[in-house]
């Protein structure tokens, strides 16, 4: 296999997550950058990176970077991926991608026009598991699915100076953890939902903190989603068919599906993949999408689970995410 630099944009956690993933795979790092530069040179210094940039530019401008990951806060992502495109860097982005349809297509065009790839980082569309499930019910185990239900509910400390409850830094449950919810409700269904309907309550701050959404496709297959940002729930997702169900828990990175046969209530235990490796597969997949010049099916549900998002958030009303430059006392 062709090897391909990696440059890392933003060092927080997520960030040594991905260090670590593209330390195993590929055995080395070549760029990273971070506005604080000592920020950067730390992270150098733990994963061993080749070259270390104080400016997202410099790191652009790199002819030997291949890749930028993005991993800077999500309002953040859509100056920096379309930079990067332009400097002729395919682009693995961590999730949300964007925080709207619009900017998401204008780099999805850009991709297209220059031959790039552009991925995003929610991991349950890289995990074995789900291309296996996939192939049971493409196979009819479960028979035609009709519903989709899906939870996500964590419980943020309560803080309104967190980036999780602030308007100006895209907050809110549904593009945090809503894109994990969205995302395996639309992997499970033959086409993209037609038919949105949703409620939200918000935190003190604007931004959502409960919601429930219904999706309804042309092919009648239904999803229901609950969200919540100050309340836990289970982490679990159900695929309903005429002939049985599949349960998954801890669905993000998901290594084990158990499939309930509505006929005689026989269960089966589905495994592929492990936990533990969730960004190493994403790493293995974008590296794929480049070399094979594939992709398109991963791009196509990416694309369509922001469409979901907007028409979600077009309906709640007006919100404003605003659009920052990267301030050089940022931190990343």
């Amino acid at each position: 296999m062709k090897k391909l630099n990696w440059g890392i944009l933003g060092t927080g956690w997520i960030a040594h997550e991905m260090g670590e993933a593209l330390t195993a795979v590929n055995g080395e790092i070549y760029a990273v950058c971070n506005v604080r530069l000592a920020g950067a040179q730390q992270y150098a210094e733990e994963f061993g990176v080749q070259k270390v940039y104080g400016s997202p530019d410099e790191m652009f401008a790199d002819e030997n970077v291949d890749i930028v990951y993005i991993a800077t806060p999500h309002n953040l992502h859509y100056e920096a991926m379309l930079k990067a495109l332009k400097a002729g860097k395919h682009v693995f982005c961590e999730k949300s991608i964007t925080v709207n349809s619009r900017q998401l297509e204008e780099c999805a065009a850009l991709a297209e026009e220059k031959g790039l790839i552009i991925c995003d980082g929610t991991t349950l569309l890289h995990m074995p598991l789900y291309k296996k499930l996939r192939h049971i019910i493409e196979e009819g185990a479960i028979g035609d699915v009709k519903m989709v239900q899906v939870n996500f509910g964590s419980c943020k400390e309560y803080d309104v100076n967190n980036r999780f409850f602030s308007k100006e830094l895209a907050g809110g449950a549904l593009l945090d953890i809503g894109v994990y919810a969205v995302s395996f409700a639309r992997y499970f269904m033959k086409s993209r939902p037609d038919v949105i309907l949703t409620t939200a309550n918000y935190f003190e701050t604007g931004v959502d903190e409960t919601s429930g959404i219904i999706l309804k496709n042309p092919d009648g297959e239904m999803a229901v989603i609950a969200l919540t940002m100050r309340a836990k729930q289970p982490k679990r997702g159900v695929v309903a068919g005429e002939k049985g169900f599949i349960e998954i828990s801890d669905y993000p990175r998901a290594q084990r599906a158990v499939i309930t046969y509505t006929e005689d209530g026989r269960t089966e235990v589905i495994e592929a993949g492990s936990t533990d490796a969730a960004l190493q597969y994403e790493v293995r997949d974008m590296q794929e999408y480049i070399l094979n010049k594939s992709g398109q099916e991963n791009l196509r549900i990416v694309r369509d689970v922001m469409d979901v998002l907007t028409a979600v958030r077009d309906q709640w009303g007006p919100v404003s995410y605003t659009h920052l430059t990267l301030p050089t006392n940022s931190r990343v």
